[in-house]
């Protein structure tokens, strides 16, 4: 071969002749064809090995060489192959590691448009069981598009982590100018080598493509010496910069990246490797884990990471317990002086864990930490002990009886074996108990698809029950712990008891066919299930399945609902409600549904559920969304009321009223002047025209939504009803009460949800984030934690999600957050409310109403309303103070009387100008238009202007 464009240079050590092969055959198999391949071995490689080199070698002679330094270091093998490298650029790949097909493709072409010295691309590695490869989630910013830097500062990655440990070449006229080469006294070289050339060459190139794969999965424990020695190089490199700033972030990275992990790791270790990890850790830790970086991270890692600086092996398992089991109190908190919590060994802000809450848990609320440490079989018998964990706060009475039982249940399933557990010995810190059971004959499984049961304790103080897992190491239990089963239909279903730790750290039982006659029988089974006959009846039975998800699915329950059930005669004087998509009971609809009820019209009713009818009106008919009986009440309904829309692809019955009663008024762009919707083809298009084509009714609060909402949606005139909404009825009811009562006795929801008079109450209720698809769990932009700690003693939060979204919230001293997403209407809480605190969301309209204080916090309103859009400028016109971040929204709160006397006639304006036709009469006023031919005299009557 003439000169090459690239060398590879790969050092054969670690895995093998299966892992050279591998490597070795990537990069002859490259797209770019003028690439060589540097087979480096170790002085101590194995015949095999060598014969494995020479062997790939014969078949490509031009293409491969194969380098004998005669040294033993992978260092000292990597620099004899820089040495001996020809092309104009190389590149290190480890044994195992893979090229992909075009990736010296990918770096030649970079930099031969970019003329940079380092060319650096993505990587992947294996995870922890080897099967899957997975990307290190901080190299998607870095390589989010190509680029090319003048130095690495401008690409702080890759310093911070470990980002050039693979997956990069250098031109060879650079490494020579620079005379860089590896550290043969360092065993992880690679970690140094790349930040230091980085830090040393000109121009350098990111490409956005996959370079390398196959990269081993991190083992932070096997070499933690040098994993250290390596990055307090690194760090060192980058103070010789003078990038002290980049130092931090690397250390901060480190703990992260590396040693949370191990912590993470250790349950899986055998018991001699959490010895020896843990007594090099407090060999080579201290001095390398700074305080300040330490503290940026989470509660119980950083206290995992201070426990493994501390080589405290056995302890350092419970903290790996609490961080694999997100919310187990896995050691004996304490509480301070100060009024904090603090993990046991001290009271030094590492150990602070007061953030986790588990201070304001009882102790039936408890996630709380079993750990086994003994299971031995003897026989039929097994004997089992452990130590359940008990915080200082929380703990059975004194007085207090223990009883305490062992259950078996069976993996997804209900049925359960008990057994008590004979001795408890309670103590300052938790309590030890133990238990021998006859295993064979109380675990009595069937023995065909109840093969795994699960273990747990459950401990009864006479007033509260506290369920467990039995947490272990994985190492605890073995083959020798084998107990003989007596399955009720016989041995020949399964003959023995296999103890194990599941991914899960807790103790099950597996029943498994290990003598001749159940494994002969399983063998059988297994024939008898999967030759042809078996085959056939598998396939008829799958395609029976697909056949009814088919007669269940949403699709064919449309074209029934269009071809058959549209036929049906209307039942005249029904109804169908539903609120948001049947999410809750509330909103308009439920104050169109009472005015109903109240007026006593001759009405048939059916309400529309989404998952649960609890909540819903007992006295009407409830129907789940979806079901037959929803497209059954739909097609026979003479009128339709919802807020949100029902199924667009539901046509409506053409003797049917529908009356939209709509969620709210518009900040952000909504219908056709969404950007979403103006950028989907026709069809979508089409059928949002449709399903809007047919409201009969639709509510409008003021001139805006007319201006908005109406135009939007396209919506003809004769089809607004300018009324208001009718849940709104009550807050316009509620200013008038309080000019005239006062504020004072609140109403019974705050009595139900256990709010004190002298505490205010503050209404946190952000708007929707998210896209479509199922109700997911969502991070607040507001710190309720932080809420709690400044103003627990004068507040309290009440948190209300989007109905399509649902709070993650921390554990906070009783009273101080509540979490009311799930209350069924948001009316009840405006009104209960003294101040609201919003962002974009419609609930400020309503709430303005009331002429109570709103702080709207919008930390991304600019970003917001550039991909959103919106209708106005929402600092000009807002209600009240628009904060960006945390500290200005607290310190609103502080001063709130002051902060919002320059707000109050600009809330009145707000309200006028957005709420001009709520004038505490709608519910009326829309059933004596929609319902005219049913209504009698009305019971109601008109607010008029109250409260205006």
């Amino acid at each position: 071969m003439s000169t090459p464009e690239f060398s590879c240079v790969i050092p054969a050590g670690e895995g093998g002749a299966q892992a050279l092969t591998a490597s070795l055959e990537s990069v002859l198999a490259q797209s770019l064809g003028a690439v060589e391949a540097l087979v480096v071995l170790a002085a101590d490689a194995p015949d095999a090995l060598r014969a494995a080199a020479a062997s790939l070698a014969g078949r490509s002679p031009d293409r491969v060489r194969v380098l004998d330094p005669g040294t033993g270091s992978v260092a000292a093998g990597r620099n004899a192959g820089l040495d001996a490298a020809r092309g104009r650029y190389v590149l290190v790949l480890d044994a195992g590691e893979r090229l992909q097909e075009h990736a010296c493709r990918n770096l030649w072409e970079a930099g031969a448009r970019t003329r940079a010295d380092l060319i650096a691309g993505r990587w992947s590695r294996l995870t922890g069981d080897g099967t899957k490869e997975r990307e290190p989630s901080w190299q998607h910013p870095l390589f989010l598009s190509s680029r090319t830097v003048g130095r690495f500062t401008e690409a702080p990655e890759l310093a911070v982590h470990d980002a050039l440990v693979t997956g990069f070449c250098l031109r060879r006229a650079a490494l020579e100018r620079h005379a860089l080469r590896y550290d043969e006294d360092l065993t992880r070289s690679e970690i140094l080598f790349g930040p230091l050339a980085a830090a040393v060459v000109g121009r350098i190139a990111l490409v956005r493509r996959r370079i390398v794969s196959g990269r081993a999965a991190p083992d932070a424990g096997r070499d933690l010496a040098g994993l250290v020695e390596a990055h307090r190089r690194v760090c060192h490199v980058l103070v010789a910069q003078g990038l002290g700033d980049l130092r931090e972030e690397r250390d901060r990275a480190f703990l992260r990246d590396h040693l949370v992990p191990l912590v993470r790791s250790f349950p899986e270790l055998p018991a001699a490797v959490r010895e020896r990890v843990a007594a090099t850790a407090a060999r080579v830790l201290p001095g390398s884990v700074p305080e300040a970086a330490l503290l940026t991270l989470p509660p119980v890692e950083r206290v995992g990471v201070r426990l493994l600086e501390g080589g405290e092996a056995d302890r350092l398992l419970a903290a790996a317990y609490a961080l694999r089991r997100r919310g187990v109190v896995a050691a004996p908190l304490v509480e301070g002086e100060d009024g904090r919590t603090y993990w046991p060994g001290g009271r030094e802000p590492v150990l602070d864990v007061t953030e986790l809450g588990h201070q304001y848990r009882s102790f039936g609320e408890l996630k709380l930490m079993n750990r086994l440490t003994r299971y031995e079989a003897d026989g039929t018998g097994v004997a089992l002990a452990g130590r359940l964990v008990l915080p200082g706060h929380s703990r059975p009475g004194p007085d207090a009886t223990l009883t305490a039982h062992l259950e078996f249940r069976v993996r997804d399933g209900a049925r359960s074996f008990r057994t008590p557990v004979t001795t408890l010995r309670p103590d300052a810190t938790g309590i030890s108990w133990s238990v021998r059971a006859g295993l064979t004959r109380l675990l009595r499984p069937y023995g065909l698809r109840d093969t795994v049961w699960d273990v747990r304790m459950v401990l009864d103080d006479g007033r509260t029950r506290s369920v467990t897992d039995l947490f272990a190491p994985h190492d605890l239990v073995g083959p020798a712990d084998r107990s003989p089963a007596l399955p009720r239909l016989g041995r020949t279903t399964g003959d023995t008891w296999q103890p194990y730790v599941t991914l899960r750290d807790h103790l099950a039982l597996r029943l498994e066919a290990r003598h001749r006659p159940a494994r002969t029988a399983r063998r059988l089974v297994h024939y008898a299930t999967h030759f042809r006959p078996a085959r056939r009846v598998r396939l008829l039975a799958r395609a029976l399945r697909k056949r009814a998800d088919r007669y269940r699915s949403r699709g064919f329950k449309t074209s029934v609902y269009r071809s058959w059930l549209l036929r049906l005669p209307v039942r005249k004087g029904s109804v169908v409600f539903e609120s948001h998509m049947g999410t809750c009971y509330g909103d308009s609809p439920r104050a169109v549904y009472e005015e109903v009820r109240a007026r006593g019209l001759r009405l048939r009713c059916v309400w529309s559920y989404a998952d649960s009818p609890d909540g819903f009106p007992k006295d009407t008919r409830r129907v789940r969304r979806w079901s037959w009986r929803y497209l059954w009440a739909l097609a026979r309904a003479e009128y339709w009321v919802d807020n949100q829309g029902f199924p667009q692809n539901l046509d409506k019955p053409s003797g049917t009223t529908y009356l939209q009663t709509w969620h709210g008024s518009a900040y952000k762009r909504m219908g056709f002047d969404e950007t979403r919707v103006r950028m989907q083809n026709a069809p979508q298009r089409e059928r949002l025209r449709a399903a809007v084509s047919r409201f009969d009714h639709f509510l409008v609060r003021s001139e805006h939504d007319e201006r908005t909402l109406a135009r939007a949606y396209r919506l003809p005139e004769r089809a607004l009803l300018r009324t208001g909404y009718p849940r709104n009825d009550r807050l316009v009811a509620a200013r008038a009460r309080d000019e005239a009562e006062g504020r004072l006795p609140r109403p019974p929801l705050a009595a139900e949800l256990g709010l004190p008079d002298h505490r205010k109450v503050v209404l946190y209720a952000p708007t929707f984030r998210g896209g479509p698809g199922k109700r997911k769990r969502q991070r607040l932009l507001l710190d309720a934690a932080r809420f709690a700690e400044r103003f627990g003693d004068t507040y309290t939060l009440l948190v209300r999600a989007h109905y399509l979204e649902a709070a993650n919230l921390p554990a906070c001293p009783p009273g101080t957050v509540v979490d009311v997403s799930d209350h069924h209407d948001a009316g009840e809480l405006l009104e209960l409310a003294d101040v609201l605190v919003t962002d974009y969301s419609s609930i400020m309209f309503d709430f303005a109403l009331l002429d109570r204080p709103v702080v709207l916090f919008a930390p991304d309103l600019d970003t917001y309303s550039a991909e959103r859009g919106s209708y106005f400028d929402l600092r000009e016109k807002s209600p009240g103070p628009v904060t960006a971040t945390e500290e200005e929204l607290f310190d609103v709160l502080a001063r709130l009387k002051t902060a919002d006397t320059g707000f109050q006639e600009r809330r009145a304006a707000f309200a006028e100008e957005f709420g001009a036709f709520d004038r505490g009469d709608a519910s009326r006023r829309v059933v004596d238009t929609v319902f005219a031919r049913h209504t009698v005299p009305s019971r109601t009557e008109s607010t008029g202007e109250a409260g205006r």
